[in-house]
């Protein structure tokens, strides 16, 4: 159970990613019917800690409230490779004892100099990923994902990103719902999909409507259908070539591949809120059958639609 969450501060970190691990992880959400966790703000050394943009933040507690949290938490940290050598050691036993550690943006290098990326992947913004893979050659770096979960050890990209790879987490723990009602509170997303762009080379086009909009939404309202791309060009008033490729351009992914997500985040609801049967949730969801949905519920979440409703289903979290 994902309860004892430890942020790591470490001068000159940036303020944003800081305040993202204390918005996702540090907010008692039990009103909503949402998680709260144990959350402290660890420093090496107690006390005033600088950070990127010049001010100080007080820190009251030490290292050693991190000898038993689920999840250790550090934000963006551009260091220079002398990071203070107990921070590193709180990193690596958090990793062999099998805790979640996270990194947010540059974050990543601190978690590099730890040693814990060794052979694995991961990821960290777009400007500093040929930086990450040079330093640390033994380090297999995605520069073009939101985020990377290997093992419990998850690395997000650029700024906002972070947000994405610390709700994955809540995700993972605590279910579709938790995750959602987070991110309700936060007014965000509640999933993009760690695979995404981080940012999108092709240019949006110039066109102000908002076809896609209404398209996605209807989507949404329509799961339950066969939702072909020639039918969703219609909707747009486009040809199916330029509906694909305008429809990767804004949001990152195909239309195929969104649907999905879009299917399987519906299904892990009806999974945790209702008593439906499989068949019944595959029919409201558009996989068709069973059998399809745990297809997808294996290739993506890695396990199948029972075990993922004995683990969720009616989850509390007061």
């Amino acid at each position: 159970m994902l309860q004892k969450i430890v942020c790591l501060t470490i001068p000159g970190m940036a303020p944003f990613e800081f305040g993202v691990i204390c918005e996702v992880f540090g907010i008692d959400r039990t009103e909503h019917g949402g998680p709260t966790f144990e959350f402290h703000v660890v420093a090496a050394e107690p006390g005033p800690v600088r950070m990127k943009l010049g001010f100080d933040i007080v820190v009251h507690e030490g290292l050693e409230t991190a000898a038993d949290a689920d999840l250790i938490a550090v934000p963006a940290y551009l260091g220079d490779g002398s990071a203070h050598p107990e921070i590193l050691r709180v990193i690596r036993e958090a990793e062999a004892r099998g805790a979640w550690v996270l990194s947010v943006c540059s974050g990543a290098f601190l978690l590099a100099e730890a040693g814990i990326l060794d052979g694995r992947r991961a990821t960290t913004h777009w400007m500093y990923t040929d930086k990450l893979a040079r330093l640390y050659p033994d380090v297999e770096v995605d520069p073009d994902v939101l985020f990377v979960e290997d093992g419990k050890v998850v690395t997000g990209a650029g700024t906002a990103a972070g947000i994405d790879a610390a709700l994955h987490v809540v995700r993972k723990e605590l279910g579709a719902s938790a995750a959602n009602i987070v991110a309700r509170r936060m007014v965000v997303p509640p999933q993009r999909d760690g695979g995404q762009s981080q940012f999108i080379q092709t240019p949006v086009v110039e066109c102000k409507s908002d076809s896609f909009a209404v398209v996605t939404e209807w989507m949404l309202a329509h799961l339950d259908q066969d939702l072909s791309v020639d039918l969703l060009a219609r909707k747009a008033l486009m040809s199916s070539r330029t509906f694909a490729r305008r429809f990767r351009a804004e949001l990152g992914t195909t239309p195929t591949a969104w649907l999905n997500r879009q299917r399987l985040l519906r299904a892990q609801q009806l999974l945790e809120e209702s008593d439906m049967s499989l068949e019944e949730i595959a029919g409201e969801c558009g996989f068709g059958g069973a059998a399809v949905m745990r297809h997808h519920f294996l290739k993506v979440l890695q396990t199948t639609p029972t075990a993922y409703r004995r683990t969720f289903g009616a989850r509390q979290f007061a």
